[in-house]
């Protein structure tokens, strides 16, 4: 086996989950920094309405990109544990499958969004201006939902090949052609929303190319497509990806349920949350970078029976997590009226900023534990387990807190009530990580000496190749 093939089944542990979650964190920040100038420059435009569409938009935006990441933690999950087992041309094949299906599901997705514009942005509280405003941008982005597939999945397969810098440089065109277009099109040209809209279609063409391109160039690219073998490989994708994307799906729903419930308070309080939704994965970018650098770290080793190194990575990353927050919410709070002032917030849109940029922002360390562990039970045969949880966050963990803090607290209540509810869903993640963790050391141990132990392996044994 080639260290170029499967790099996490030795070095260091701490090592590998810092220069992962580093790289991919350096290009997320390169995608969540566009948004952050798209809510800038919308703001620059000087009308409310124009921030409170990109809020309610982003809603909805949010559920095609939690589907699409579901296919990614499928591809990335499948391609890791393959490399494990020492195939990777099993692992170009199941890469190949992902991409077809996933591009397929996508445009039917896309398709049935279209047509209930109008229906789910009502549905997350949009009215008048605000509303068309919305429908508008999202008819020039939902199309293209297909490219965002293709680009997140390719991405994933770098990652899984333990190819962090390249998946970095895909994700860095994304954000290079965004930044690039944003200012032509929303002041050059005077497109406003719309230019804005235009520009990340670009950068999701650059994500999917850059991403593709680079699998050819390294890996050798997709494999031959075999009907025979793509049925096959229908039952192991769906396995990951259906409850993976369940389990993503949660996400934009609870979102959903906050943004309807700041729309009580006015377009004022809808902006404010839209710009805590911009600020956050900036300062937390290290936090969503991990739940997918981890994942294939877990994934070879788990693939490899490495339990012990498959622990020891699931521990140090809580660990990473709880060192990074503290110092960046201390630069949250310190920059906290900086921040209000350069996105013109007034009102109840800078009281939430104030809200966010300060002690609260710790329960990331709690949204950080639900994160790592959801990329555990994905990569150690649970995606189930990752479809509970972020149910639960997102249901339990949402709904009566947000609804309390509301009646409460008003708008600011909203915020907490989103915030306070990840701490008890986190602390049953982590629990549960364990107990799956436990139980794979355990079957590994009874298993092993059994001359058919393979056999009898429950997670993904349909992975292997095809005689």
């Amino acid at each position: 086996m080639s260290d170029e093939q499967a790099k996490f089944l030795s070095g260091d542990l701490t090592g590998h989950i810092i220069t992962m979650s580093l790289t991919a964190a350096v290009g997320f920040i390169a995608l969540f920094i566009v948004d952050l100038v798209d809510m800038l420059f919308i703001s620059m435009l000087g009308i409310e309405e124009l921030a409170a569409a990109v809020g309610f938009a982003g809603t909805i935006l949010f559920v095609t990109t939690s589907l699409s990441i579901g296919l990614g933690i499928a591809g990335g999950a499948l391609v890791a544990k393959a490399l494990g087992e020492n195939e990777p041309e099993r692992a170009r094949e199941l890469l190949t499958h992902v991409l077809l299906v996933g591009f397929v599901f996508a445009l039917g997705v896309a398709t049935l969004i279209y047509q209930n514009l109008a229906e789910m942005t009502a549905l997350v509280g949009a009215t008048g201006r605000a509303q068309a405003l919305a429908i508008s941008y999202l008819q020039i982005l939902v199309p293209t939902m297909p490219l965002l597939l293709i680009g997140i999945v390719a991405s994933a397969a770098l990652r899984s090949h333990g190819a962090a810098k390249l998946s970095m440089m895909a994700t860095l065109s994304a954000g290079i052609v965004n930044a690039i277009l944003d200012p032509i099109l929303i002041f050059g040209l005077d497109m406003g929303l719309d230019g804005a809209a235009w520009a990340s279609v670009a950068a999701r063409l650059a994500i999917a190319a850059v991403a593709l391109w680079y699998l050819v160039r390294r890996y050798g690219g997709l494999a031959p497509l075999s009907p025979k073998n793509l049925w096959y490989d229908l039952k192991p994708i769906a396995a990951i990806a259906l409850p993976a994307m369940l389990a993503n799906i949660a996400t934009p729903i609870g979102g959903a349920y906050v943004t309807r419930a700041a729309a009580e308070f006015g377009e004022a309080a809808v902006a404010g949350m839209a710009i805590i939704g911009r600020v956050t994965p900036v300062a937390f970018a290290l936090i969503f970078a991990m739940s997918g650098a981890i994942g294939p770290i877990i994934g070879q080793n788990f693939g490899a029976q490495r339990h012990d190194r498959v622990r020891t990575a699931f521990n140090r990353s809580m660990i990473l997590i709880v060192i990074y927050v503290f110092p960046v919410v201390g630069v949250l709070y310190l920059s906290r009226e900086w921040i209000a002032d350069l996105f013109n917030a007034t009102g109840v849109a800078r009281d939430l900023i104030f809200l966010f940029c300060g002690p609260l922002s710790l329960a990331w360390i709690f949204n950080g534990i639900i994160f790592v562990a959801n990329a555990s039970f994905n990569n150690l045969g649970h995606p189930f387990y990752s479809t509970w949880i972020n149910w639960a966050r997102n249901t339990l963990g949402i709904i009566p807190f947000v609804y309390l803090g509301a009646q409460y607290w008003g708008a600011a209540g909203v915020l907490i009530g989103q915030m306070a509810g990840g701490v008890f869903v986190a602390i049953v993640a982590y629990l549960l990580a364990e107990k799956v963790m436990r139980k794979s050391e355990r079957d590994q141990n009874c298993t092993t000496d059994r001359p058919d132990f393979a056999r009898h392996r429950r997670s993904f044994t349909i992975l292997h190749h095809r005689r």
